[in-house]
């Protein structure tokens, strides 16, 4: 019984971890699991900071555009967009993803190791209260600096501006902006340095959805930009 209670305990401290932590996240450099990971198993890994401000304003946009357009709107989850997904699954058709930014934050800096399934039980919680405890653009800003944007262990908006485009994300034009958000989540299939035709469409679309009468409205209301 002793011997359960201390694990019980174990357990308990190591679930609250995310939950202290999150909040210093307001500042400083913060790294994601995966980093941790291959910096650990010897895999190079290339990450340079870049604050929110000095960022090309086209890239935060099209990340937005293209991975999350309710960014600005929901709490963490964005529950219309998971229910579409459930429903469209339900019918037959192929599962997409509906994981928010806010979402991937948490799955990047705490939760990556866990299996799927049982990531997603923890994830929901934690996305609602990082965007709770840290303002919208803290979040993208860690958002992305951590996100995978390379082939070979480029993390950050400016380590991949750099290997894709050979100058600081502080200079992405739009299309090489959008570029870089259309590689996501999987750098490793898609590249930015020598775009698929698909890509390339795939651009044309999350340039003018970044441009969107929504998105700016959202944008612009945002406090927090």
């Amino acid at each position: 019984m002793r011997v359960a209670r201390i694990l019980a305990l174990i357990l308990l401290v190591v679930l609250a971890i995310p939950y202290v932590a999150a909040p210093f996240y307001r500042a400083g450099h913060p790294v994601s699991s995966l980093m941790i990971w291959r910096r650990l198993t010897g895999a190079p890994v290339a990450r340079h900071w870049i604050g929110f401000n000095a960022i090309a304003p086209d890239l935060p946009r099209a990340v937005v555009a293209a991975e999350d357009a309710h960014f600005c709107r929901h709490h963490g989850v964005d529950w219309g967009a998971l229910r579409e997904a459930i429903n469209d699954a339900g019918e037959g058709e192929a599962m997409r993803g509906a994981s928010t930014i806010t979402q991937q934050v948490a799955k990047n800096l705490f939760l990556a190791p866990l299996p799927g399934p049982i990531r997603k039980v923890f994830e929901f919680p934690l996305a609602m209260w990082i965007d709770w405890v840290l303002p919208k653009q803290r979040i993208l800003e860690i958002y992305l600096n951590i996100a995978e944007l390379g082939p070979n262990g480029q993390f950050g908006a400016e380590a991949g501006s750099l290997y894709a485009f050979g100058h600081s994300a502080a200079n992405l034009t739009p299309r090489e902006a959008a570029l870089l958000a259309s590689i996501l989540p999987n750098p490793h299939v898609r590249s930015a340095y020598n775009p698929s035709p698909g890509l390339r469409r795939l651009v044309v679309l999350h340039m003018a959805r970044a441009q969107s009468p929504n998105l700016r409205t959202c944008w612009h209301e945002n406090r927090d930009f």
